[in-house]
C-alpha cells in the first residue's frame, strides 16, 4: 500500500535520458541579489550624506570656538577700558595727552617727523645666541693675514685723487680727445 499523499516515483532508466542541468542563478537568487544591491546603494548614499553632515558639523563647531575666543578677547578689552589707569595710559600713548604740570617732549628724526613711540623690544628667546669669540682669535687672524698678503699683482695707487694709474704713471687728462 501506498501512503496517503505520497506520489508514486516513476521509474526511469539511468542511461536512457541525460539529466537536465539546473541554471546556477535561479529566479529567487536573482531577486535576492537585486534586493541586496538596492540596499547597498541606499545605505551608501545615506552614509555619504551622514559623512557630509558630520564634516559640516565639525566646521560649524570650529567656527563657534573661534568666535568664542574672539568674544572672550573683546570682553577682556572691555574690562581693561573700565580701569582708569589703562585709560590714562592709552590717552598718553595714542593721543599724546599729559597731566597738568608735566612737560611733554617729542623726539624727532632727521627729517623733523616724530619718532614712533610704539617701538618694541624683541623676545629674548628669538635673539640669535652666538657664542662670543675670545679677543685673541681676532688678533691671531690679523697676524696670519699680515704674514701672508694677497698676491693679486696690483700696485697700490700713489696718490689719493687717482691721477696716477696703478703702476704709478701720471694719467693724461684728455685721453679720448
Amino acid at each position: 500500500g501506498a501512503a496517503r499523499g505520497a506520489r508514486p516515483v516513476p521509474s526511469r532508466p539511468a542511461a536512457a535520458e541525460p539529466r537536465a542541468r539546473r541554471p546556477r542563478l535561479t529566479g529567487r537568487a536573482g531577486v535576492l541579489v537585486l534586493v541586496l544591491v538596492v540596499l547597498a546603494v541606499s545605505y551608501a548614499s545615506s552614509m555619504r550624506a551622514f559623512l557630509e553632515q558630520r564634516e559640516h558639523l565639525d566646521d560649524l563647531q570650529s567656527t563657534i570656538a573661534e568666535r568664542q575666543a574672539s568674544i572672550e578677547e573683546l570682553e577682556r578689552e572691555k574690562r581693561r577700558w573700565s580701569d582708569p589707569a589703562y585709560v590714562e595710559q592709552e590717552a598718553r600713548d595714542r593721543l599724546g595727552y599729559v597731566m597738568p604740570g608735566e612737560v611733554p617732549y617729542v623726539a624727532l628724526d632727521e627729517d623733523g617727523n616724530p619718532i614712533e613711540s610704539q617701538a618694541t623690544l624683541s623676545d629674548p628667546t628669538e635673539v640669535d645666541r652666538k657664542e662670543p669669540e675670545a679677543w685673541w682669535t681676532d688678533a691671531w687672524g690679523s697676524v696670519l693675514a699680515a704674514g701672508d698678503p694677497p698676491r693679486d699683482n696690483t700696485v697700490p695707487s700713489t696718490t689719493i685723487d687717482g691721477s696716477t694709474d696703478p703702476k704709478g704713471n701720471p694719467q693724461k687728462e684728455n685721453q679720448g680727445q
